[in-house]
């Protein structure tokens, strides 16, 4: 498992982590948004009218209404990265992360417009009269590029996997263990269940489970959240001045927090935000590809809205709930995860800023004055003695009154650590750190009206949230086997799927949401590509649908 991960930490130093992945990104969004004149906010009220169905027609093809596709592509968005992934961007990044969160979402509503657009153009009408659509069959009929599909769809299947389905249900089963100390191989089987009965149906079960679900997770989590943020009234506007003042500076370490680079928060941001709202990744065009409309631009319209809703709304909410609660930079006490824990060779102090930030560049990559720590560790009753010169860093912050244990209980004796990790892996560490993901959130909500309760909020909206999330991303990964080896193969790529959901809720979090790094990667390159190519025949495409509906200028 360490090895797994360890490889998958290596890969996204090159795609996820590298600069030129989320900066691509915000270049797509930013030249679609110039290139046709900030169509987000001219757009804005006209996509409201679209999606209420005001200009719908009579006998327009198609499977689900305008209302049930973003239903079904918000299911397929609002999930853990709203919880979770939000989390995870401030622990990592600090207060900054979520103003570049913000710019994602912004540039990425126009980049949604676009494949969106381009990919309903080219939807293609199935043999048992289903619609199949998605940014493969632009590159195919509009590009000519039929290896670039490929490779798109190719890297949809795998998102499926490390996107949709691994994180959701993970995020689940910690949530619930978490909160009702429900056994992870129990949420497994019985959501597993309930995914094979849904995703059978289709993408008509599917969009009708979606319009139900989506209105309902979002009232019981806001009116949770609203519980933390009124309280913590008066953090608001720090947590505000954070956001924009650390934006081009990075946060400082304060708290347990060890401080974030410009250049940090900037590619944390980013990829969460686009882990949030999907915006250029190719996902979304899929599920608007079977709304009811014979005009392409009014199902692009529609998706102006997505990552409005999903990241300027939701994520802020949760980003607020976050800051103005204090929690992401106070420890608490937890099971650690191997994946999460590392030990340095020295004994650090956590006051010292000369320690701080030689700790913090050795998080970041650079290992030129930090260094992982080899040799045995001497227990008694579980805890540390003698000299032990180490420093256990957990969720990138100093590791306090650790204990550590095994099936037999507190080890009393010696414990090898070789390159920074013990050799040992069934030994559990506990002790007081830093949270990240889910369980930030988690304690952020318990910080308001509701105290202790609040955390049941957030287990019943994750819940909601990564399930819809989940059953969305089934029907993006079986359009993708659609389209590579025909119809045939979606039967047993749903098996496939419920397995690997099964399988992930007792899988370890942070190799979990490593993976879904890379795949983001994978698959929304080539898609970028795409519509970047495409941008003359998306103005044309645009301008012509103006023309054929001049009436609706009033309504702008």
């Amino acid at each position: 498992m360490d090895a797994a991960n360890d490889f998958i930490i290596f890969l996204d130093q090159f795609l996820g982590s590298a600069i030129w992945f989320p900066t691509l990104l915000l270049f797509t969004g930013v030249f679609f948004t110039l290139y046709l004149g900030f169509p987000q906010i001219r757009y804005f009220k006209h996509a409201i009218n679209v999606t209420t169905g005001k200009f719908d027609k009579e006998g327009a093809k198609g499977e689900t209404t305008h209302f049930q596709a973003l239903s079904t592509a918000l299911s397929g968005t609002i999930g853990t990265g709203n919880i979770g992934g939000v989390a995870l961007a401030l622990h990592l990044g600090g207060p900054a992360a979520l103003f570049w969160m913000w710019m994602t979402a912004f540039f990425g509503m126009t980049s949604k417009f676009v494949e969106v657009t381009l990919s309903h153009k080219y939807r293609s009408e199935l043999s048992d009269g289903t619609i199949s659509g998605g940014p493969m069959y632009y590159m195919e009929k509009g590009l000519n590029a039929k290896w670039l599909a490929v490779i798109f769809a190719l890297a949809t299947v795998l998102s499926s996997f490390g996107t949709g389905n691994m994180p959701q249900i993970n995020g689940i089963a910690t949530g619930l263990q978490a909160t009702f100390n429900l056994d992870p191989i129990i949420t497994a089987s019985i959501l597993s269940v309930l995914l094979a009965l849904v995703i059978i149906g289709g993408i008509t079960r599917i969009a009708k489970v979606a319009a139900a679900i989506v209105p309902t997770m979002a009232v019981i989590y806001l009116i949770g959240a609203f519980a933390v943020i009124i309280p913590n009234a008066n953090n608001i506007l720090p947590s505000f001045l954070s956001i924009f003042s650390d934006a081009f500076t990075g946060s400082a370490a304060t708290g347990g927090f060890l401080g974030a680079t410009f250049a940090y928060a900037f590619d944390r941001g980013v990829n969460r935000g686009l882990y949030s709202n999907e915006a250029g990744q190719g996902s979304a065009p899929i599920a608007h590809a079977s709304a009811k409309t014979d005009e392409p631009t009014d199902e692009g319209m529609v998706s102006i809205l997505e990552p409005f809703i999903d990241t300027i709304i939701v994520c802020t909410i949760t980003g607020l709930v976050i800051l103005s609660s204090g929690v992401w930079v106070e420890k608490f006490e937890s099971e650690f995860q191997r994946a999460d824990m590392t030990f340095v060779a020295g004994d650090y102090d956590e006051t010292d800023t000369s320690d701080i930030e030689q700790l913090f560049s050795y998080l970041t990559g650079d290992e030129s004055t930090v260094y992982s720590f080899t040799g045995p560790i001497n227990l008694v009753n579980g805890e540390p003695s003698g000299n032990n010169d180490f420093t256990l860093i957990h969720a990138r912050s100093f590791a306090e009154n650790m204990l550590f244990s095994n099936s037999e209980g507190l080890i009393t004796g010696s414990v090898s650590v070789e390159n920074g990790l013990l050799t040992d892996t069934s030994i559990i560490v506990t002790g007081d750190s830093l949270l990240h993901s889910v369980p930030l959130t988690t304690k952020a909500f318990t910080r308001g009206l509701f105290g202790d309760y609040g955390q049941y909020i957030v287990s019943v909206g994750l819940v909601l949230f990564a399930f819809s999330t989940v059953i969305a991303w089934s029907y993006y990964g079986d359009r993708a086997m659609t389209y590579l080896f025909g119809s045939q193969s979606v039967l047993p790529y749903r098996l496939v799927y419920v397995v690997g959901f099964f399988y992930a809720a007792l899988a370890d979090t942070t190799l979990i949401w490593n993976i879904s790094l890379i795949t983001i990667v994978l698959m929304t390159v080539p898609n970028l590509i795409g519509i970047l190519f495409m941008h003359k025949e998306m103005k044309q495409t645009i301008s012509e649908y103006w023309d054929r509906n001049k009436f609706r200028n009033k309504t702008r």
